[in-house]
């Protein structure tokens, strides 16, 4: 797949103990996205962050939380990420998590496969 200029980058805050059946919702988010044909999908996680109840998260070692930040960012063309914005939408609605959504402009200077 090859894949240049103009696209949006998806990013999706959760949690990491969010989960969606048996199974996080950050991995939900990346095995539908890799399902519906996306170029890619990369999950981070955060040091430090508070989401919509300002409760902190921390990965110091004397405030240990089992709950720190998640963020998926998925950059592929503006169609492809509109129609797949509805996905996670549904995903968060079905797991009852909380989370935030967010778009940008992107523009993609190169985009191949390895091998």
């Amino acid at each position: 797949m090859k894949i240049t200029g103009e696209a949006k980058l998806l990013r999706i805050f959760v949690g990491e103990n969010d989960k969606s059946g048996s199974i996080p919702v950050y991995e939900r988010i990346v095995l539908k996205a890799r399902e519906n044909g996306l170029a890619g999908a990369t999950v981070f996680k955060g040091v430090m962050g508070y989401g919509s109840r300002s409760k902190i998260h921390t990965s110091k070692i004397l405030r240990l939380s089992e709950d720190l930040p998640i963020i998926i960012e998925i950059v592929d063309e503006v169609e492809k990420i509109e129609k797949f914005i509805p996905i996670v939408n549904e995903i968060f609605e079905n797991s009852k998590s909380g989370g935030l959504i967010t778009i940008e402009k992107a523009e993609i200077i190169k985009y191949t496969s390895g091998h």
